[in-house]
């Protein structure tokens, strides 16, 4: 992916982690009712941040059924593999080991984290 997609603000990850979790098309107040816990919004706030969205390129509007139903363009894997990927080279100068190292002497890491951590390295050379 040549151009890394645009940083979502906390609130637009938000709605797309509701769109990315439905997996189908879905109307403003679906997202407005699966966010009301967390926020809460008008529907034009909510409008307001849906285009905005689709301005970056992370969702797209179908208003050909009368209601507007919103998809996403960038999948949540791509989304989160190219923000890790950006904050990896950010804070930690591209090193997977600055970021552990960082993370286990301020004590966020516990043992039983790299055990587990280990444990799945060993996986992934296995398979």
């Amino acid at each position: 992916m040549g151009n890394t997609p645009k940083k979502l603000g906390e609130a637009e990850l938000e709605i797309m982690q509701v769109v990315w979790d439905s997996g189908n098309p879905v109307t403003s107040n679906y997202i407005l009712k699966e966010l009301q816990e967390r926020r809460s919004w008008q529907l034009s706030t909510l409008m307001t941040s849906l285009a905005r969205l689709a301005d970056k390129g992370f969702i797209s509007c179908d208003r050909s059924t009368g209601r507007n139903l919103y998809t996403s363009i960038i999948s949540e894997k791509e989304y989160k593999t190219g923000a890790s990927k950006h904050f990896l080279e950010k804070l930690y100068n591209n090193s997977i080991q600055n970021m552990i190292t960082a993370l286990y002497d301020s004590k966020e890491i516990k043992n039983s984290d790299i055990e587990e951590l280990r444990n799945f390295l060993d996986q992934l050379e296995d398979d």
